[in-house]
């Protein structure tokens, strides 16, 4: 069973940024490409940004390109999200997951607590 743990949202204002964790546990951490989902009120849960174990392959939704950053660290476990230039519509919970080989779809059936990001106009 793997247990994941956001944490880092808050209330910002637009143009602001936030930096995103996500702790994992109780696998092989390493072993998978991870991905930041996010669900806002009323919509379903879409990916956000997704990388590979190594770090070298990256995927980003076109609504986040050149604004946010996935990194990770595999010796603490620990998946990142840096958020730049945050709109009103990146409000949301975050959550993190590990990711299947198309980079879109969540690989587990448990998610963590997500953490709440909320962006003023």
């Amino acid at each position: 069973q793997v247990q994941l743990v956001e944490s880092g949202g808050g209330l910002v204002q637009a143009g602001g940024s936030l930096r995103l964790s996500c702790a994992a546990s109780g696998r092989t951490f390493s072993m998978y490409s991870m991905g930041w989902f996010r669900q806002a009120p009323g919509k379903e849960r879409e990916i956000v940004a997704a990388n590979s174990w190594s770090g070298d392959r990256t995927y980003y939704a076109d609504s986040v390109k050149g604004r946010f950053t996935i990194s990770r660290d595999n010796a603490k476990n620990t998946v990142y999200l840096q958020m730049n230039n945050l709109k009103p519509e990146d409000t949301a919970v975050y959550y993190c997951n590990a990711v299947r080989s198309d980079y879109t779809t969540s690989l587990f059936d448990s998610w963590g607590q997500g953490t709440q990001v909320t962006v003023s106009s």
